[in-house]
């Protein structure tokens, strides 16, 4: 990809193929939902759709926020698929930068490298997909 340096991280072909099951799980779910709906909606569908697929998930999986060697508390992820993938939903108007700090701050934390932002509230899921690499 251009202007990615070589020390960019780029994810293996299973951790790419879990991503792509989440995205197909995403949408058979925006497919029979659509848009309009509460998060909480979005987040029990593609529960359900994990299991149907056969994807290993946590959800609501805790994330540990440390400072200078101290426990703060926790975050909490949506979905960890694979104990790899970070999987945070919304359902807004617009994505915003915020919504992208709060994942790469959850791959940081979690000292992870791929992260799918996914925005439900989209009349066609595929434009409220952002696939976020931390290098």
């Amino acid at each position: 990809m251009a202007g990615r340096s070589e020390e960019s991280f780029e994810p293996s072909r299973e951790l790419d193929a879990l991503a792509q099951g989440v995205i197909g799980a995403a949408i058979e779910v925006h497919k029979h939902l659509g848009p309009g709906y509460l998060e909480s909606l979005y987040e029990e569908g593609l529960g359900v759709e994990f299991e149907i697929r056969g994807l290993p998930f946590q959800r609501q999986a805790s994330v540990p926020v440390i400072y200078k060697g101290h426990a703060l508390g926790e975050g909490r992820v949506d979905y960890l698929v694979g104990k790899e993938l970070v999987v945070e939903l919304k359902a807004v108007e617009m994505l915003a930068p915020i919504h992208r700090a709060q994942v790469i701050s959850y791959l940081k934390a979690l000292k992870l490298h791929l992260a799918l932002l996914i925005n439900f509230n989209v009349p066609v899921l595929k434009s409220g997909i952002v696939r976020i690499i931390r290098s």
